[in-house]
């Protein structure tokens, strides 16, 4: 060990470090600043470990301690707090450009020690000092203009109040107010699950399937046990519950018992005093083998004698219908056809967060309740999930802040493993995977197989469409029906189209398990149908933004699986990007009139996304507190997208009081109701829909007592918490020949134009 003296946040610090110790963990480990978050597996590749030290912003997963003799380290919580932050906090806090704030302290600090050295930058100086700060939510156009208005405050052309007090006179609604987490993620004060410290816990690792397909024949843990800082093993046969994830079907094992049927599967856990023995010992065990055929696509698990994955489940697990009109005739009758198949490829959703989860027991013998931390969407669904697989009746679940998440918490991950194992070792646990163990255990994007036709008459107007698809779901089910579904009721995007025919095919596979990811479905059916009228377009020599404006749906007309429309805006949204495009093309023409290897190519695609099932419910309570403010209690997570400013902002906008009076209680089961997931885009509309309701009966109670206060409403007689409710009509279902039913109650429309300049030599 090397004694190091070096300073952090102006406080002389003595380290006794080996030689491999890095900065990052020493701040986060000894010093227990999580500020600066580890998401790559210390490889430098992230930037969310971002510090200064010695006026140089430096990755502090890479930099050692032992070479920081003499040094000065500045970290987030150094630079400023949420009571006295920095001007760049204030910056990326008004400037919207904190979502899951993962990446924001690294962020951050990577532009203190930019502004240090040039306070006026240009923007490719800019996009220069960020190079290797990475981020997953905001697209970077946000995080540019707060690093401008940083600049702008640094150099004292503007304030952080005169920027305040322009949101403010704009009213609520529509207007960019700074969202109620931004600040403590601003200034490294938010807690996300790895930041989550409980004492005396234990760190566990777990031995995952080397093999897509196999039966396990052995598992030797005897050399494992005896390492340093071993505590246990525990295997499926010490798990009390179910031991399977059931979402629709009880299919995934938390520990598989005799079989693993994909890579990554989870067979032991192996439980240590720190992370680093956990990980030794589990990379120890031997597990013995006895391959099976695997069967990574869809078509190989189809064809002729392929063995079933699942004893209970034919690999074949579903398929659906859609039938409407005489898509036959109509392709007889059409002036022009088109035929194409179209693959879309296994997405890893890429949070910056690895999987972390913590548990442990609140309380002694039976009476004890399992609490596990995690980053759910769905966190009363995931808790009745966890208690059925453990085997645990008192499960609470709380959900900390989430680095990014984009579907992929729709599904439990590392939950049930800590659960698991704080059960059975009775002992809190925490649990934090590298990012390429998080990769192995989670769930990913759908791949889709299609086969597609679709005709039209000589004006361009659609006739006919089919869509033979077959979905990859992968080794488990999870959500499996839903992006079918969802496949199917958003099969003709923003289109009328008269005569459809689809069959599609939900298929289990040796490969990674599919989940939510973006859309879920959808996306994947777009693209077909959007390359497939590019190819009709080209083929009739009509524009490709006017075959898609002629063909808009219209009100009165039913969308693909037969619900009538009200209301649909995808035309006029043609004709407003119209001008856009048109000067692309123009600009297009005359760019390569010019000789020269690269040449500019312009292109439109559009889609309608469809929000709130039919049959889709919510439901929260609200409280008018003691001094006068709004508390919701609602199970809404918020991983960056906005649902915490969603309901801030409802809230006082209908009940006209300031923002400030309005508080959360949202990422816990223990005081609120299950409101389903924060996923396909419905929480604004349905958590909304249930929020306003609430509102409602307080401002009624209100009015009739003729007080806004809380003793006034006692004084009356009147209640003070109310409980919401919002429920859409119909049940969502499809008919199982047809495919026909009541389907989303709500559509969003857009059309995306693209500008791009390709190198024909190099491509």
């Amino acid at each position: 060990m090397n004694i190091v003296n070096f300073t952090v946040n102006g406080v002389v610090r003595q380290a006794e470090a080996s030689p491999d110790m890095v900065l990052l963990d020493y701040l986060r480990g000894t010093l227990q600043l999580t500020g600066a978050k580890q998401s790559c597996d210390k490889k430098g590749q992230c930037g969310a470990c971002t510090v200064i030290v010695d006026e140089k912003a430096v990755k502090s997963c890479l930099r050692k301690v032992v070479d920081l003799e003499g040094s000065s380290v500045l970290t987030v919580e150094g630079l400023g707090t949420p009571d006295n932050p920095h001007l760049i906090q204030e910056a990326f806090v008004l400037s919207g450009a904190i979502q899951c704030g993962f990446c924001t302290p690294g962020m951050i600090m990577a532009v203190k020690a930019l502004l240090d050295n040039n306070p006026n930058p240009t923007l490719p100086e800019i996009k220069r000092a960020l190079a290797r700060n990475l981020c997953r939510c905001t697209g970077y156009i946000k995080i540019i203009d707060a690093i401008k208005l940083a600049g702008k405050l640094m150099r004292h052309e503007t304030t952080p109040d005169q920027i305040r007090a322009g949101y403010t006179k704009k009213g609520i609604i529509g207007v960019p107010h700074p969202r109620p987490s931004a600040m403590l993620k601003a200034c490294g004060a938010a807690e996300f699950t790895a930041d989550v410290k409980v004492k005396g816990a234990a760190e566990i690792a777990v031995v995952h399937s080397t093999e897509h397909h196999a039966i396990i024949k052995s598992i030797d843990s005897s050399y494992a046990l005896k390492m340093p800082g071993v505590i246990g093993i525990m295997t499926a046969a010490d798990i009390k519950g179910t031991n399977r994830i059931r979402v629709v079907i009880p299919d995934q094992p938390v520990l598989c018992e005799d079989r693993v049927r994909l890579l990554g599967d989870p067979i032991a856990i192996i439980a240590a005093e720190t992370r680093d023995q956990a990980r030794a010992a589990a990379a120890a065990v031997k597990v013995e083998y006895e391959r099976l055929p695997a069967m990574m696509t869809p078509q190989e698990a189809l064809a002729p004698g392929a063995k079933q994955i699942h004893n209970q489940w034919p690999n074949l697990y579903i398929s659906q219908p859609l039938l409407r009109g005489d898509t036959e005739k109509a392709f007889t009758e059409s002036a022009a056809v088109v035929e194409a198949d179209f693959t879309t490829q296994i997405n890893h959703q890429a949070p910056m967060e690895p999987e972390a989860s913590v548990a442990y027991l609140d309380g002694d013998g039976e009476d004890a309740q399992l609490v596990i931390t995690g980053r759910s969407i769905n966190i009363h669904g995931h808790k009745s999930q966890l208690a059925e697989s453990l085997g645990c009746k008192n499960v609470r679940y709380k959900e900390a802040f989430a680095g990014g998440q984009f579907g992929i918490k729709l599904a439990i991950t590392t939950e049930a493993l800590a659960g698991a194992a704080a059960l059975h070792f009775k002992r809190p646990i925490c649990y934090v995977p590298s990012l390429t163990e998080s990769m192995l255990l989670t769930s990913k994007r759908h791949p889709f197989y299609m086969k597609v036709k679709l005709g039209a008459d000589k004006n361009g107007r659609l006739t006919a469409y089919t869509n033979d698809m077959t979905i990859g779901k992968g080794a488990y089910l999870l959500y499996g029906v839903g992006p079918m579904n969802r496949a199917i009721h958003m099969l003709t995007a923003g289109y009328y189209i008269p005569n459809l025919q689809a069959m599609a095919r939900v298929v289990f596979t040796n490969n990674a398990y599919g989940g939510a990811a973006r859309g879920a479905g959808p996306p994947q059916t777009s693209f077909a149908l959007e390359s497939a009228i590019n190819l009709l377009a080209e083929k009739l020599g009509i524009d490709p933004l006017e075959i898609r404006r002629i063909n808009a749906l219209q009100a009165g007309q039913p969308k693909a699986t037969g619900q009538v429309v009200k209301q649909w805006e995808f035309a006029a949204i043609c004709d407003m990007i119209k001008p856009h495009y048109e000067r692309a093309k123009k600009d297009a023409a005359a760019f390569n009139a010019s000789a020269g290897v690269t040449k500019r190519g312009v292109g439109v695609a559009g889609h309608s996304f469809g929000i709130g099932m039919s049959g889709d419910r919510a439901k929260l309570s609200i409280e008018l507190d003691s001094d006068d403010g709004l508390t919701i209690y609602a199970a809404v997570a918020d991983p960056g997208e906005g649902s915490d400013s969603m309901l801030s902002q409802l809230a006082a906008h209908v009940l006209e009081i300031p923002l400030n009076r309005i508080r959360l209680f949202t990422r816990d089961t223990n005081g609120t109701v299950a409101m389903g997931a924060a996923a396909g885009s419905r929480m604004t509309f349905m958590a909304g829909g249930a929020l306003v309701n609430a509102l409602e009966q307080l401002k009624k109670a209100m009015a009739e007592s003729g007080s806004k206060t809380c003793d006034g409403l006692k004084q009356a007689g009147k209640p003070t918490r109310y409980d919401g409710y919002f429920q859409l009509e119909g049940d969502g279902k499809l008919d199982p020949t047809t495919g026909q039913g009541s389907s989303f109650q709500s559509d969003v429309h857009n059309v995306q134009l693209v500008e791009l300049e390709v190198n024909i030599e190099t491509g």
